[in-house]
């Protein structure tokens, strides 16, 4: 019993982590139709700006904003790449993915870096007045009130005027036009958001385990597009529970899946198989159900009624 509550302890830790990042990416891959491969760059930049922060003695909070202000940029360029050097929307995630390996080496100075020792948003500040009762479950009640922040903040930006702009752009960028908009800055606003989710999931990671690795970015955009798509699968019946919901809850589906697969056996060398092979389920089961239904687009569409 003791080793299943751990097992889902840590599925629930990693699940509420990255499904920060699986918000970041549902607002790239379903409200803007954008297929958005820069999040495998910001991702670890968001830890390796964290880790040299928190080594420097800088306060983790402030590491963890900072690194979504550097997240958010990193889009921006994304976005700057497809509206003002007419770009496309592949071609420049690849060219901001490719170019941030870089960056994030040089940022850390090493492809693997410790952070063993400074001071994380883990072991200091509010959490620490949790009682020694509950010492085992700080880092999940942590991650939960964090996942739960950035999703209540997105649905928050979403039923704002802003928001409103970034959803129909990727529905009817002629609206946006015809509201006396520029279609294309309201793209690179919500790409620059969601890459700022991106980095500040990296930095939350990053303090969790400890240690920047500049690979750790590898799949974050497959991981958080099964997120996106097995949530809104799964509970799409659900009609009371709003689009940014399923996402968390998908998260936590997928690297429950995960680490279902691993404790049953399964090679750790066929991880990124597994999650091919995953993804690979999660969209054919999303397509075959949308075909059921008679609906022909299986995403970039939000309704205006949900919020």
């Amino acid at each position: 019993m003791d080793v299943f509550i751990e097992i889902s302890k840590g599925v629930l830790e990693q699940g509420f982590i990255y499904a920060i990042m699986a918000l970041g990416v549902y607002i790239s891959y379903h409200v803007l139709d954008f297929p958005d491969l820069s999040v495998d760059g910001t991702f670890p930049l968001g830890a390796a700006i964290t880790a040299m922060l928190i080594l420097g003695g800088v306060n983790p909070w402030l590491a963890c904003l900072l690194a979504f202000i550097v997240g958010a940029l990193a889009g921006l360029v994304t976005g700057l790449l497809h509206v003002k050097l007419k770009i496309r929307d592949l071609l420049s995630g690849i060219l901001t993915m490719t170019a941030l390996w870089s960056v994030n080496l040089s940022i850390a100075k090493t492809s693997l870096l410790s952070t063993y020792g400074a001071k994380t948003i883990f072991d200091s500040g509010i959490i620490m007045l949790l009682p020694e009762s509950l010492a085992s479950w700080r880092t999940l009640i942590l991650v939960l009130i964090l996942a739960l922040f950035m999703k209540f903040l997105l649905d928050w930006y979403l039923t704002t005027k802003s928001g409103m702009l970034l959803r129909a752009v990727g529905d009817n960028p002629q609206l946006v036009t015809s509201l006396a908009k520029n279609p294309g800055y309201v793209k690179i606003l919500g790409l620059a958001i969601g890459n700022g989710f991106a980095a500040f999931s990296g930095a939350i990671l990053c303090q969790q385990q400890k240690f920047f690795d500049v690979n750790m970015g590898t799949g974050m955009i497959v991981m958080g597009l099964a997120s996106v798509i097995i949530g809104m699968t799964v509970f799409k019946k659900l009609s009371i529970i709003k689009y940014t919901t399923m996402v968390v809850l998908g998260s936590i589906l997928y690297k429950g899946a995960i680490s279902l697969a691993l404790n049953l056996g399964f090679n750790p060398n066929y991880l990124k198989l597994i999650m091919a092979v995953l993804f690979t389920l999660a969209l054919v089961s999303n397509n075959f159900l949308d075909k059921k239904e008679g609906r022909g687009k299986v995403h970039g569409h939000v309704a205006i009624e949900e919020y």
